[in-house]
């Protein structure tokens, strides 16, 4: 692993708890309520991946950068075939395969410690997601490729936006735990997916973030 994916896998081993809590609720009431007031944008993207990698029914997902397998886990509920979750963190894994034998999926999930750059490729899924992993990458270009690479159909990402008010904050907040934190401009998303080799995307502004489905196919005329 690179020097930024150690410092990465470091910091959500400390952080996992806190991450895990963010959706399962398990913090008094006023920190519930400050969550669904400035981290409301976290559970719109949720909405959004959702509502866009339909139909699940049958499919096989790809979760890049899976956390606590939050999404991945959904998409077995609503009957994907297979889901696999990558992440560079070890306790996000373990929170992953805990939630999965909880929700009683886990016979469909399968959770694998690696950063997609040298996860293999000969293992394509219909639908891959991204969702707050490219906040966290400084050169996101060939993790694009790479998921454009091993989707079948379509990818679900996101970008948290550059002019917003809550940027500097998160810049500053997060540099002191050390952890580095990206951001983008509409142009650039655009650019990225366009050089990633998707062969048409939408990006959609969902709270302080741009919210991207990328298609690996040209529409049909």
């Amino acid at each position: 692993m690179s020097e930024e994916i150690q410092s990465q896998a470091a910091y959500w081993n400390n952080e996992s708890g806190t991450f895990q809590s963010i959706y399962s609720h398990e913090k008094s009431a006023v920190a519930n309520l400050l969550d669904r007031v400035f981290r409301k944008d976290m559970y719109q993207r949720f909405e959004f991946t959702m509502k866009h990698a339909e139909p699940v029914q049958g499919r096989t997902f790809l979760d890049v950068g899976c956390g606590n397998g939050l999404y991945a886990i959904e998409f077995a509920r609503r009957g994907a075939a297979r889901v696999t979750g990558i992440d560079i963190a070890e306790n996000m894994l373990g929170l992953c395969r805990e939630n999965a034998t909880r929700e009683g999926v886990a016979d469909r999930c399968e959770f694998i410690q690696s950063d997609l750059l040298e996860f293999g490729s000969s293992m394509h899924s219909d639908v891959s997601i991204g969702i707050g992993l490219f906040d966290y990458i400084s050169n996101p270009l060939p993790v694009l490729k790479k998921m454009c690479q091993v989707t079948k159909d379509r990818a679900i990402v996101s970008f948290p936006r550059l002019w917003t008010w809550r940027a500097p904050v998160r810049k500053m907040r997060l540099s002191l735990k050390n952890c580095d934190v990206h951001f983008y401009t509409r142009g650039r998303v655009n650019t990225l997916m366009k050089e990633a080799g998707f062969a048409h995307q939408a990006v959609v502004s969902v709270g302080k973030l741009f919210c991207v489905v990328g298609h690996v196919k040209p529409p049909a005329s």
